[in-house]
């Protein structure tokens, strides 16, 4: 991409005026915005990130012919939308096969097969379901409503998921890019290292917070290990942390960017269109769980500190505090900005957003000196052009082909019936439903991102759960956290290979701490089921307050006993206190 560096920031800027455009313009046809989307993502999915030679030139040629699909139905859309969903043409159903290859293989190129996968499987029960036996056939749906009602009205690529992408994720999505692109994530560094670095353990404890506060706005693990990772994996390495310590604390506090609100790796603003639930009560029903995530963190590297000597930051390797207060401006204030504009004035999340990226932009030009930079800001931006092409591609690619398999569920009535199959599997019974729900997302997760396995999961299971007594935001925010699982669970554990790699440290054993530092990833969903206020910090603050109090408490007795010192016989009492401190839920 270097020599061809300035194109790919010309691209980036239009990726960025667009979506900040739709923010500002108003209200766009679906069928105008949403395939515009895909357009402009399109040399990002398949160019920016070709070899050369063949898959550079395939690459080109698949674009091209996308970008011309999606700006014939934007261009026609009025027409189209007069079709209802009918495919009057071959040549209409020849671009409808079209666009969903594109969207398939696009997907591909991103994360690779197991998505595309999935994608094409459910295409293949839409086509020739109703020959499958028994109750998981359909009765058929005609090729060209089928192939139509997924390309050319709102019930497949151009759905209610691709409009989350376009309309919102895509904005916060800038938000993060821009705000990396500066002092932000410098200053992300020095407020965890200022706050936690004379700590024992305190390099480890500042991995869990940068990597928190970083991952508030990047909202991917892969990318939170692999930034706040190069600074942290060292700095623990040099102070003699065994290398699965300092891999597993930096894979399981990255892994909490997902679940850390307000981006939540797009998750929240799915979660916003599949509940109806507003942004707003999203972010603060799950801001109490995510705190309780990397209290849990925090509580293992103690637990962790009772058997091996961990060393805290030395004091000439700390930030001053001129540093600290300088730097976290570039941080603060932005994000200032984009609550007070939610919350104070009322505004739209992704209006606050826009804001935000705005302030953000301006701060490009600024640097901790503290100085006016017109030549660095420049490179900044552009850099920041960039990095929003890509990651605005790699989320609008996974949408787009989870949008296939959302439609084809809502298209055949599949989703019905898996629904009745958790229901019968379980006995009817809360429990064990929760349990093959996990199970389920856990296996899916391992296969495809986060986002995408809780958008398959909900549309599966989220209807047996809410039929079963638990709210629709409860449900939605349990299957998220366990869409979550494969970042630190072997086989598949992304943040973890990321870690592990870069620490040189065997991959299993960093999985293996992982799991007993990352203890909250697995109770913590539980414990919303148990303690139900935990997510009504809204309307039951004191209650709220005090489900958070048991459940940490019960967290930091089971990490003790899953890692601190002590007989195998006080170990296991610590963990069986501490499940009992959560779920025995006795009217307290």
């Amino acid at each position: 991409m270097t020599k061809s560096r300035p194109l790919w920031v010309v691209l980036g800027a239009v990726i960025l005026v667009f979506h900040l455009g739709l923010v500002a313009y108003g209200l766009v046809p679906n069928l105008v915005a949403r395939p515009l989307h895909m357009a402009v993502i399109l040399p990002f999915v398949f160019v920016a990130g070709a070899a050369r030679g063949r898959a550079k030139l395939s690459g080109t040629v698949i674009a091209a012919v996308g970008i011309a699909c999606c700006g014939w139905i934007a261009w026609n859309h009025g027409a189209l939308r007069n079709q209802y969903g009918f495919l009057e043409s071959g040549g209409q159903v020849a671009m409808a096969l079209t666009l969903l290859a594109i969207a398939m293989e696009g997907a591909r190129r991103m994360i690779g097969w197991p998505l595309p996968l999935v994608a094409l499987a459910a295409l293949l029960y839409g086509l020739f379901g109703q020959y499958v036996p028994g109750e998981f056939g359909h009765s058929g749906t005609p090729l060209r409503s089928f192939l139509g009602t997924l390309t050319i009205a709102e019930g497949g690529l151009w759905g209610s998921l691709t409009g989350v992408s376009v309309g919102v994720v895509a904005v916060f999505v800038i938000f993060g890019a821009v705000l990396n692109a500066g002092e932000a994530g410098q200053g992300f560094m020095n407020v965890a290292a200022a706050a936690a670095g004379r700590l024992n353990g305190g390099a480890a404890k500042v991995s869990v917070l940068s990597s928190a506060l970083f991952g508030s706005i990047s909202g991917s693990a892969s990318a939170n290990v692999a930034s706040t990772g190069a600074i942290t994996l060292p700095a623990m390495t040099r102070l003699g942390y065994p290398k699965r310590l300092a891999g597993a604390v930096e894979a399981v506090a990255s892994s909490g960017g997902q679940i850390m609100p307000p981006l939540m790796g797009a998750g929240a603003f799915v979660m916003v269109e599949l509940t109806g639930v507003p942004y707003a009560q999203i972010m603060i029903a799950a801001i109490l769980p995510a705190i309780l995530y990397f209290l849990a963190v925090w509580m293992g590297i103690n637990a962790y500190a009772q058997r091996t000597p961990l060393r805290g930051v030395p004091a000439d390797q700390r930030p001053t505090r001129r540093a600290v207060a300088i730097t976290s401006g570039f941080f603060a204030v932005p994000f200032a900005v984009l609550l007070l504009a939610m919350f104070g004035f009322g505004f739209t999340p992704q209006y606050a957003a826009a804001l935000a990226v705005l302030l953000g932009m301006g701060a490009l030009f600024f640097d901790v000196r503290p100085g006016f930079d017109f030549a660095q800001g420049l490179t900044r931006l552009a850099d920041a052009c960039i990095a929003v092409g890509r990651q605005v591609a790699m989320i609008g690619a996974i949408i787009l082909c989870a949008s296939i398999v959302v439609g084809v569920l809502g298209i055949t009535g599949l989703g019905v019936k898996l629904t009745s199959v958790i229901l019968s599997g379980s006995g009817g019974a809360l429990w064990p439903a929760l349990l093959l729900t996990a199970l389920a997302c856990l296996l899916l997760g391992m296969e495809v991102p986060t986002t995408a396995a809780y958008v398959i999961c909900v549309s599966v299971a989220g209807p047996a759960l809410i039929q079963l007594g638990l709210q629709p935001l409860q449900a939605h925010l349990f299957v998220f956290w366990f869409a979550l699982l494969s970042t630190i669970t072997p086989p598949v554990c992304g943040a973890v290979f990321i870690a592990a790699g870069m620490v040189g440290e065997n991959w299993l054993k960093v999985a293996v701490t992982s799991m007993a530092l990352g203890v909250g990833l697995y109770l913590i969903p539980l414990g919303m089921i148990a303690n139900e206020n935990l997510i009504r910090l809204a309307s039951h603050p004191v209650l709220a307050l005090w489900a958070f109090v048991r459940v940490g408490v019960g967290l930091s007795l089971v990490s003790y006993g899953l890692i601190g010192a002590g007989g195998l016989v006080r170990r296991g009492a610590l963990v069986l206190a501490g499940l009992a401190a959560m779920f025995v839920n006795a009217a307290l």
